[in-house]
């Protein structure tokens, strides 16, 4: 299996002594299995290819396909993972006792009865896909217990919990709900991008991304079956949806829970990450509001308190010149004028 992490993400951190004792069990029982990781940060093309959306992320690579494991982070769960997925995707139980040591290590136990058919075909792709989660076996009807019994084959055949169920095509297309459970509420909680109580009951339509919830806790099998109907007679309140509201509300619950998840694991790179950012846009965005403009409005309002515009400036300036050319020329006048009064007042006299 292959992990990628963050240089900065605390899971992986914690991580780190887990998956190098997985690495040295599988080398040590002879697995074909190679353990590896990669900085997801430092090589985020070959992380977007194989869908990498957080971290740590442990995929197993077989062939054209890359599984992902969503197990406990524990030594002995991810080996035996590995071990399973690297193996044949359905394998054969040759003998009764086979089948009675695998009906004691499993809870759940898969297995196909017959030859070759398209049923079989179906089998091992499923089995290829969801090798994740559970083995897969085949074998022939002799190897049951003589209390089982089978209306036909092939057949597929699942035992759980001292009984056993035959796969039914047509009743499963026929239902208009699949039963599952699901330790803890993280995954429910991102979906509904709220919060669900622990036990609780939901229900998830997966084809417009709706869920309903009950108005009240299931404790009977009555109110489950109320519940249940009122959801197929639509008299349930459903929410979410995947409407354009929803979108914007979902984008920003991701980046909201990114963020989050930064902070918690390492609070100072969050600061660093989103503080120093947001305060060099500050600075620029302060920067703009209260920077000074050269349009000359200064220089207007200063000759305004002063008292003068630059209109009344050049007013001023041009009465200046005009006393200036009129000076002279009124002298003189007056000088003709005391010559010419000179000779009356000498006659005066």
């Amino acid at each position: 299996p292959n992990r990628f992490y963050a240089p900065w993400c605390g899971y992986c951190k914690k991580l780190e002594p887990v998956w190098h004792d997985v690495g040295a069990e599988l080398k040590s029982s002879g697995s074909p299995v190679r353990v590896g990781k990669m900085d997801a940060t430092a090589y985020s093309g070959m992380a977007s290819e194989f869908g990498v959306r957080g971290y740590p992320t442990i995929k197993l690579l077989k062939g054209d396909l890359a599984y992902n494991y969503k197990g406990p982070r524990t030594k002995d769960d991810i080996v035996e993972f590995a071990n399973r997925v690297a193996g044949p995707a359905v394998r054969a139980l040759p003998s009764k006792q086979m089948f009675e040591h695998m009906m004691k290590r499993h809870d759940v136990l898969f297995v196909y009865v017959g030859g070759e058919s398209p049923l079989k075909e179906k089998y091992n792709d499923v089995a290829s896909e969801l090798i994740v989660y559970t083995y897969f076996f085949s074998a022939s009807e002799e190897v049951f217990p003589e209390s089982v019994t089978l209306p036909e084959l092939p057949a597929v055949v699942v035992f759980k919990d001292g009984g056993y169920f035959t796969y039914d095509g047509e009743c499963c297309v026929a239902m208009d709900f699949q039963f599952g459970h699901m330790d803890g509420n993280d995954y429910i909680n991102s979906l509904i991008m709220g919060e669900v109580s622990v036990p609780s009951v939901i229900i998830l339509n997966t084809s417009n991304e709706q869920y309903f919830l009950p108005s009240e806790p299931i404790e009977t099998m009555e109110q489950l079956v109320q519940f249940i109907n009122g959801v197929l007679n639509g008299s349930a309140q459903a929410y979410g949806g995947d409407g354009v509201i929803q979108r914007i509300k979902r984008v920003a619950f991701d980046a909201r829970s990114t963020i989050m998840s930064v902070f918690r694991s390492s609070p100072l790179l969050g600061c660093f990450l989103f503080g120093l950012p947001l305060g060099v846009i500050s600075l620029m965005c302060y920067g703009i509001c209260t920077a000074e403009s050269d349009d000359g409005s200064d220089d207007i309002d200063a000759l305004k308190r002063e008292g003068l515009t630059d209109e009344e400036e050049e007013e001023e300036e041009d009465r200046q010149c005009a006393a200036e050319l009129e000076g002279p020329e009124e002298g003189e006048n007056e000088e003709d004028d005391a010559g010419e009064k000179d000779p009356e007042e000498k006659k005066t006299d």
